[in-house]
């Protein structure tokens, strides 16, 4: 993890310096990632298969996951993990439904009820990646939302594991979330499978769920396809961005960019501290961590790509997060609340130094599935409202037409449109008549 001085960098150094690793590869993937979609469109389930082969190192003849596999997850999970997962769901669920939309409607004028329902989306893919672990955590995200949207079609893909199977934490938590439409298929051929269909995946009207440079780079090619899916939000490689100051957790900041780092090798931390001592003492931290971790070889690649960045104030620091605008944000800040006003762009902040970042993975009750590469610009979370959509309902009656006829014919004289203005006309001189 480079240390590095911002006030001694210039614009473009600085600019280098907040780029993500994806973006610098995705000139390469973009081909491979369009060759894949074509092959599964051309070909379908064979492509899959194929791919399955090539990419998970198993050929598999049926990808759907059987009854007999979803009874024997349950069999294969200690007890413990279980309670884990019914209780993350349990909390998931508690905070999504709090912030459900709901229908509503209003008289806009005597005789005009204007409102807005909500329906579910016909027919959703979920992507939960395995790739380098398994994310039974990611299954309740998608999963417990959509179920709370009243989506009823809903379709789920994962990489399958070296002997065929999918993960059992992975199947309880679909099956935890009603979800019995599992298919072991992963990276950008299980995104093509649910954007187009093949002979045995149905195919989607949305895609939901995160994923690598490769599967974000294939959600990205099959929305921008009138013929495709529409996908939730650009969501790649993990990434952190800590502020902390001097009275922070050194301890505690480490594995906090250890945690994300440990996602992939693409994923992406960042530290910002005014404080040396701070900066001096998480890089001996995440020396003596790595040590302990099963999966240091890969968070070792995520560091380099990783900076720790010495800033002139607390300000700066936020303006820089700003700009990033990270996935997930630590405030490891004394009274950290009351910086919180300053936050403009993140997927999902973390304030103080009880609260890491794992705990959104998996329990808090927020949702995991966040805006990267920047999208926290314009672009939040999963939520509910991202498996509905929202339609406007307008009922007229004859005073109605009365009351805001003319005004639409005023409007639809000044644009030049006389078809508008007839369609509005002819009703009001029935009225009238």
């Amino acid at each position: 993890m480079r240390r590095v001085d911002w006030g001694a960098l210039d614009a473009a150094a600085q600019a280098r310096l907040l780029r993500r690793p994806a973006q610098i590869a995705s000139s390469t993937t973009s081909a491979a990632v369009a060759a894949i979609i074509a092959e599964v469109r051309e070909n379908g389930d064979a492509a899959l298969r194929a791919f399955g082969a090539r990419f998970d190192g198993v050929d598999i003849e049926d990808f759907r996951v059987c009854e007999d596999e979803f009874r024997n997850a349950v069999e294969q999970l200690p007890r413990t993990l279980r309670d884990a997962i019914d209780e993350a769901a349990e909390r998931i669920a508690e905070f999504h439904r709090a912030g459900m939309l709901a229908p509503y409607h209003v008289d806009t004028a005597p005789g005009v009820r204007c409102e807005r329902v909500l329906r579910p989306i016909r027919r959703v893919g979920l992507y939960v990646p395995a790739g380098s672990a398994p994310l039974p955590s990611t299954a309740l995200m998608l999963g417990v939302p959509a179920r709370l949207a009243g989506c009823t079609d809903v379709v789920l893909c994962t990489p399958p594991r070296r002997d065929g199977s999918a993960d059992p934490a992975v199947l309880y938590a679909a099956s935890r979330c009603g979800i019995t439409q599992v298919f072991k298929a992963g990276g950008a051929q299980a995104i093509a499978a649910m954007a187009y269909g093949t002979e045995r995946m149905p195919r989607c009207d949305k895609l939901f769920g995160p994923g690598n440079a490769y599967v974000t780079e294939a959600k990205r090619q099959v929305a921008m396809d009138s013929e495709g899916a529409a996908i939730d939000m650009p969501a790649g490689p993990s990434e952190v961005l800590v502020i902390a100051d001097g009275g922070a957790n050194p301890a505690f900041v480490a594995a906090d960019l250890l945690s994300q780092a440990e996602h992939g090798p693409d994923s992406q931390v960042i530290l910002l501290s005014d404080d040396d001592a701070l900066l001096d003492a998480v890089a001996g931290e995440l020396a003596l961590q790595l040590e302990a971790l099963p999966r240091a070889d890969i968070a070792r690649k995520a560091l380099q790509a990783s900076s720790a960045i010495r800033v002139a104030s607390l300000e700066q620091a936020m303006h820089i997060s700003n700009r990033y605008a990270p996935e997930h944000l630590i405030l490891a800040l004394r009274d950290a609340r009351a910086w919180l006003p300053g936050v403009q762009a993140a997927g999902s902040v973390f304030l103080g130094d009880w609260a890491p970042e794992a705990l959104g993975d998996y329990c808090s009750g927020t949702n995991h599935v966040l805006p990267t590469s920047g999208a926290a610009r314009f672009s939040g979370g999963l939520n509910v409202s991202s498996f509905q959509v929202a339609i406007t309902v307008q009922e007229v009656q004859p005073r109605g037409i009365q009351a805001i006829g003319p005004c639409a014919v005023e409007l639809a004289r000044a644009e030049g449109l006389d078809a508008h203005l007839q369609a509005v006309a002819l009703r009001l001189k029935a009225v009238v008549a």
